[in-house]
């Protein structure tokens, strides 16, 4: 019953608004003739005066009234037809907005709206947001003002926050999600950008300070050494720039989605575009055959095949553990098989390999991190 009272008052008050300018303008049409009839009745009287007092003949003031007369007669007279047809048009216009609108909205909200969907306060929604993503933010973050020290929390809102150009509050869940837990090339990047975009597209200071700490952790990490290079090319540094492009372009894959763009920012910087070595293919990856295998499998079966996969790289490795990429790939791989066990296991072996006090040692530390692998005790 409340949500029809509501909507009738609303009717009511759009209708007054609509309808305002012209009873406004009708009023001012009325007052514009009243205004001039009293001018002439003045006029009349000053005429009545100037006879009184000998200033004109009696043929000349009667001729004076006469005209005046007229004048006076014509504006306390109905409306000329031209108002009349524009008072009609306006009362047709005012029958419109008071019946016929409103009839009209009535039948598309019955045809297309909800009246019998119940009422749902934010608690209920918040509970149940379904893909609304406004209402998934705002249950974050509750969650984050009820639990501030909630990294994960602040980790899975930072991103959602820049892909909704919300900047300020991407850059505050970024600083948070790193000083809780730990700096990680996702979030070092992620704050890098979050700093562009609130620069207009200017590397600043502060995002390649953040740039390089994540190469620190990623040697080849392609979007930090985009930007390092972009910084260098803004900096008026064009021989650096084309350097660090072409750097880049060499060791991308045949075809990673940033080529072309690197190559146009090295020819930006006097260079000629570079296409990627050839490379290698992935130890333990799936073949063209594989994939195709796998679009007619089930999920079930489809799972297995790759945990077969991820065993038979596991297998490569043990006969030869010098081969440290392949060492992130299989610790990443069981971590997306929820299989921690074995996660923790291959991190561990990696660093048996690679131990934790040179570079390489340090990235697989920090991507046992990054994925949720407890690493004490992996670096005795």
């Amino acid at each position: 019953m409340l949500f029809w009272i509501l909507v009738a008052f609303l009717t009511a008050a759009v209708a007054a608004i609509l309808l305002y300018p012209l009873l406004r303008g009708a009023k001012a049409a009325e007052d514009t003739r009243a205004g001039e009839a009293a001018v002439y009745r003045d006029q009349l009287r000053e005429l009545d005066r100037d006879l009184a007092g000998g200033l004109i003949s009696a043929d000349e003031a009667d001729y004076a009234r006469a005209e005046i007369g007229r004048r006076l007669i014509a504006v306390s007279a109905t409306a000329p037809a031209g108002e009349r047809k524009v008072a009609r048009h306006h009362r047709l216009t005012e029958a419109f907005i008071v019946l016929i609108l409103p009839v009209i909205g009535l039948c598309l909200y019955v045809n297309t709206g909800r009246p019998d969907l119940p009422s749902q306060p934010l608690e209920a929604r918040l509970a149940n947001p379904g893909n609304d993503m406004a209402v998934l933010i705002a249950k974050a973050e509750r969650h984050l003002a009820q639990n501030p020290d909630d990294g994960k929390g602040w980790d899975v809102l930072a991103p959602i926050y820049f892909s909704t150009m919300r900047v300020s509050d991407a850059e505050a869940a970024y600083r948070n999600a790193i000083r809780l837990l730990g700096p990680s090339p996702a979030r070092l990047d992620g704050l890098a950008e979050t700093l562009m975009a609130v620069s207009e597209g200017v590397v600043t200071e502060d995002a390649r300070t953040l740039l390089e700490q994540s190469l620190a952790l990623e040697p080849n990490n392609p979007r930090a050494r985009f930007y390092v290079a972009l910084s260098m090319e803004q900096a008026g540094q064009p021989d650096q720039a084309r350097s660090a492009f072409e750097d880049l372009a060499r060791q991308s894959p045949a075809d990673a989605p940033w080529l072309p763009l690197v190559n146009e920012h090295i020819a930006k910087n006097g260079g000629t575009a570079i296409a990627p070595a050839a490379q290698p293919p992935a130890l333990g990856g799936p073949t063209a055959e594989d994939v195709s295998a796998a679009e007619n499998m089930n999920a079930g079966d489809r799972q297995q095949m790759i945990r077969g996969m991820v065993e038979s790289l596991d297998a490569k490795l043990s006969a030869d553990p010098n081969n440290f990429e392949g060492w992130m790939r299989l610790v990443r791989s069981y971590a997306v098989l929820n299989d921690k066990g074995r996660a923790t296991g291959a991190l561990k072996r990696g660093l048996a390999a690679f131990p934790s006090s040179g570079e390489q040692g340090k990235q697989l530390l920090a991507l046992g991190r990054e994925l949720g692998i407890a690493t004490e005790g992996l670096t005795q």
